[in-house]
């Protein structure tokens, strides 16, 4: 056999198996990439420092002042603004022994790859998600309620599920802002479990119908009031952790006789409960507080200081508040307009394939026992015009976990 023939167990990979590796885990991870898909793109800055520039440029004024025959006007100027963002690196990597390499019958560096490039997909998709939903335009459902821990789901009515009203309500204050539209409309980002509230309406507009395939965004499932949606399992929930190990909930102990902001509990709480609970948010008869500090202890001796008094009635439930009421997931659609928000690229230093071969470690492997194959990404987004998106928070049929 040659030994000019390519392996990729050889020492050194041929410029076409880097070209091939990296390309297979940036197509894997670009389907993950919905939150991405709508943003402006800005290439990673090479030797420029951690801090990269976003652009946004103010609309020009009226010009309701005629013209004087013969006079030219004076010229005008773009107003451009910059919004700064510091840029961080994000990877991991797989090691690989030399007896996997040599008695696996897989290519064990393309199945690395691939679920490499779907967790570098979906953790970029999520740290531009996370900025996204920390914006400052939110609407719960048909803005019924001002609070995403008043929004009801499950109950036999009065849900507060995704409507076209809400759609609609959303979609006219992106207009009463000026927004453009991105392409012929708006986008909105959508979980399948809203998606199937949504589409239960018979308004709802197929994307078969309307759209040519090949103009198809990611994802995309259809289109309501000038609205396209893209489907993502990775929109942003809403919902509490358990409060402890073995309780969803807690249930008060005892009836008070004057309010007072330290309450008891029926279930045991653990010194390691105790500390993951303070600072967390609870819900109790629909009013939000805030968990000051817990007393530890068996059933019926834990107790619980709260920022604001409470009358104590046994049998009451304190549900956690980083969601709905009574602790229901909230969901997050969003609905965005054009240049409402920026992304680095996945390319041009935005992701890079790592593969080290056996031995690359030198003396750290003296008897080339190890390779690795890993990604790694320098990555950041910002909201850049907050009036150009808008967060629709609703419950669903269904009762997500966070993510």
């Amino acid at each position: 056999m040659s030994n000019s023939i390519n392996r990729t167990t050889d020492a050194g990979l041929s410029a076409e198996m880097r070209t091939f590796y990296s390309d297979y885990l940036i197509d894997n991870a670009t389907p993950k990439l919905v939150h991405d898909q709508f943003g402006q793109k800005h290439p990673i800055p090479k030797n420029g420092g951690k801090t990269i520039q976003f652009r946004k440029y103010s609309p020009l004024q009226k010009a309701l002042t005629p013209l004087t025959e013969g006079v030219t006007p004076d010229g005008q100027k773009l107003n451009v603004s910059t919004v700064e963002a510091t840029v961080k690196q994000y990877g991991r990597h797989i090691e690989m022994s030399d007896m996997l390499v040599l008695t696996s019958v897989d290519n064990n560096i393309i199945q690395a790859t691939r679920l490499l490039g779907n967790q570098a997909g979906a953790t970029l998709d999520t740290i531009t998600r996370e900025i996204l939903n920390g914006g400052t335009n939110v609407q719960y459902a048909e803005g019924q309620v001002n609070g995403r821990h008043l929004l009801v789901g499950g109950k036999q009515s009065g849900n507060h599920y995704m409507t076209v009203d809400a759609v609609r309500r959303a979609a006219r204050y992106l207009k009463t802002q000026n927004a453009e539209k991105i392409g012929d409309s708006y986008v909105a980002i959508i979980h399948p479990d809203i998606a199937y509230d949504l589409m239960c309406d018979p308004a709802w507009q197929n994307v078969k119908t309307y759209c040519d395939p090949k103009d198809m965004y990611e994802g995309e499932i259809g289109k309501i009031a000038g609205v396209r949606f893209v489907e993502t399992t990775e929109a942003k929930i809403f919902k509490g952790a358990p409060l402890t190990a073995g309780a969803a909930n807690l249930t008060l102990k005892g009836t008070a006789s004057s309010a007072n902001s330290m309450v008891m509990v029926a279930e045991a709480v653990t010194a390691a409960e105790a500390a993951a609970l303070e600072g967390r948010y609870v819900l109790l008869n629909s009013v939000r507080y805030k968990i000051l500090s817990v007393i530890a202890g068996s059933a019926g001796s834990a107790a619980i200081t709260l920022d604001g008094e409470v009358t104590q009635q046994n049998g009451d439930i304190l549900y956690p508040g980083e969601g709905g009421a009574e602790g229901r997931a909230v969901y997050s659609t969003l609905i965005l307009g054009e240049n409402a928000y920026g992304v680095t690229e996945i390319q041009g230093g935005g992701l890079r394939h790592i593969v080290k071969q056996l031995g690359s470690s030198g003396t750290a492997d003296p008897l080339d026992q190890r390779g690795s194959v890993g990604w790694k990404a320098t990555r950041t987004a910002e909201r850049l015009v907050e009036s150009f998106m808008i967060r629709i928070e609703t419950t669903s049929t269904f009762d997500g976990e966070p993510n």
